[in-house]
Formats: C-alpha cells, sequence, structure tokens
C-alpha cells in the first residue's frame, strides 16, 4: 500500500478491518498530525512504524527513511504517544547505504528523545531476510531453469523470518518491557542458510537434480563502478548507481548480527524467533505461486 501501492485505499480498509484507517501524507508532517488528531481515535499509548523508502533511492532514503519516519515520531508524541516500536533492518549495522544511514540517523534520534524524557520508551527491531526477498526464484526453477547465485553460493547467509513471525514479534514489542529502549536484531527458527543451500532446498522440494547458475560478483563490481562514474556526469543517473551497490551489498553480505568482537557475522548471536521456516514457505509458493508477496518496486534481482 502507499504510494503507488499495489492495493487501492478500500483494499487497505477491507484487509485492516476492523481497525480503523487513516490515510495521510507523512512526508507532510502538519498534514499528518491533522488528520490524526481529526480521526477521533482518543489518545494514543504507542506507536509502531515500518516505514520505508520503496527502492532505496538516495533522495527518497532521506525524504522516507529519516524525515517521514521523524515526523511520524513528532506526531506520534504529539498524541500522547510514551512507546515508539521502529521496524528498522538488520544490515544498517554495516551501513554503506543511503537507506542504511538514513535508517541510523532516525534510531539516533530515537535514542535522544528518550535521554530528553525519561516516560518516553522506544524499541528498534531489525530483522534479517523476508521470506519473500527470497522466493523470487521459485517459479523460474519450477520452469526448468537454473538457480542464479553469486560466486559459489557462499559469499552470504541469513536466518529468514515470515511476516507473520515478525508482526507477532513487533506486538511483543508494545508491552514486554524487556525490550524497551533496545535494539532487537530478530531472525527466524533454525541456523543460517546460504544461497547455495537455499538452492539446494529448492531443488529437493522440486524433485529434481540441482541445477545452479554460478554468476561472478565481479560483474556487479564493474557495473558499479561505471555507474558511479557517469552519475558524477549525469546526476539523474545517481539512483542507478545506488541500486546497484544495493545488489552488490545484498549478494554479498550477510544478514546476520555483526559479532563486535571478532568483526564477523554470527549464526549464533543472531536470536532467532517464531515457528515458520523457509522450507514451509517454498513449498507454499510451490503450490500457490507468489500471489500477494510481490516485492514490487523493491526488487532488486
Amino acid at each position: 500500500s502507499g504510494v503507488r501501492g499495489k492495493n487501492s485505499p478500500e483494499e487497505v480498509v477491507s484487509d485492516l478491518a476492523p481497525a480503523r484507517v487513516v490515510f495521510s501524507d507523512v512526508t507532510d508532517p502538519g498534514a499528518l498530525l491533522a488528520d490524526l488528531s481529526g480521526s477521533g481515535h482518543g489518545p494514543v499509548h504507542a506507536a509502531v512504524c515500518c516505514l520505508a523508502s520503496r527502492g532505496g533511492g538516495v533522495q527518497d532514503s532521506w525524504r522516507v527513511d529519516y524525515r517521514a519516519t521523524l515526523h511520524t515520531l513528532q506526531a506520534a508524541r504529539s498524541l500522547g504517544a510514551a512507546h515508539f516500536v521502529l521496524l528498522s533492518a538488520v544490515c544498517v549495522q554495516k551501513p554503506l547505504l543511503e537507506f542504511q544511514r538514513a535508517k541510523l540517523k532516525f534510531e539516533g534520534e530515537l535514542a535522544a528523545e528518550a535521554a530528553r524524557d525519561p516516560a518516553f520508551t522506544y524499541s528498534v527491531v531489525r530483522p534479517t531476510a523476508f521470506f519473500k526477498s527470497l522466493g523470487g526464484q521459485v517459479e523460474a526453477v519450477k520452469k526448468g531453469n537454473p538457480y542464479v547465485m553469486f560466486g559459489d553460493g557462499k559469499l552470504c547467509a541469513c536466518k529468514p523470518i515470515s511476516e507473520e513471525d515478525l508482526a507477532s514479534f513487533i506486538a511483543d514489542c508494545i508491552s514486554d518491557q524487556q525490550k524497551a529502549n533496545k535494539v532487537l536484531p530478530i531472525g527466524g527458527p533454525g541456523k543460517a542458510l546460504t544461497p547455495l543451500e537455499q538452492g539446494e532446498m529448492l531443488f529437493r522440494l522440486l524433485g529434481r537434480e540441482p541445477r545452479f547458475l554460478r554468476v561472478p560478483i565481479q560483474i556487479m563490481d564493474g557495473v558499479i563502478w561505471v555507474l558511479d562514474g557517469l552519475a558524477k556526469v549525469f546526476p539523474g543517473l545517481e539512483d542507478a548507481a545506488e541500486f546497484g551497490k544495493i545488489g552488490r551489498y545484498y549478494a554479498s553480505e550477510s544478514m546476520l548480527v555483526l559479532d563486535p568482537e571478532t568483526g564477523e557475522y554470527s549464526d549464533d548471536k543472531t536470536p532467532s524467533y517464531g515457528k515458520d521456516t523457509l522450507e514451509q514457505f517454498f513449498e507454499k509458493v510451490i503450490r500457490e505461486g507468489m500471489a500477494g508477496q510481490e516485492l514490487g518496486e523493491q526488487t532488486i534481482f
């Protein structure tokens, strides 16, 4: 949902029934506060913010991941919210991209607000990969195509979590005092999986012999180098260069907790939560397809 979203306002209202739905422009702090104040919902005790730029473009990242999120915090505080739950991302611990820097800056705003007002608390939720971000190749492999991966398929790993399990964890943050004023990395159940292991799982579920297409990661480095150079001459290519960097990041960096002592990503230090597994998700997508799980403008590959 949202700007250029797949769902219409009517569909959003229907999906969220019986909750009261208020539509507003989060980039306009005055309009946001006015719309929320006029909705007749009564006092606000807590707010949950899941805002994110659709593609991770440079300007959009600061417009949405920082400023619009800050407007949401300010409006919530004006309406009485004493607790704020932010959906962030585990990848901000190694900030090489604009959207990561924007999210980190807002995390700092939350900590500063809590320092100013002891009655205010926050929870920063940093999930690993979502199931749907790993399901983009299911249909292609089902049709007989190879599973595409970078390098040997072991450059990175993740502990993916389902939307339902993540929603449950976020809801817990509203009332669980143990989660107050904390940054909370969270992954799904089981061990971390590399792209190679994800591909092997998919072929096993399909009852086929594994067939992989290995793409050298250096190809992405060359594309980024070219786009970065062109963006210096043609500013309109700034986002194209950034999208290349985003793709490179997700192809090579693990979505796990970064151990500050070793500087390495750690499966053991990445908390697990929930009951849904990636294997169950793959099984469902094989049967029913990706309907309702499309990434849209957030698709990288």
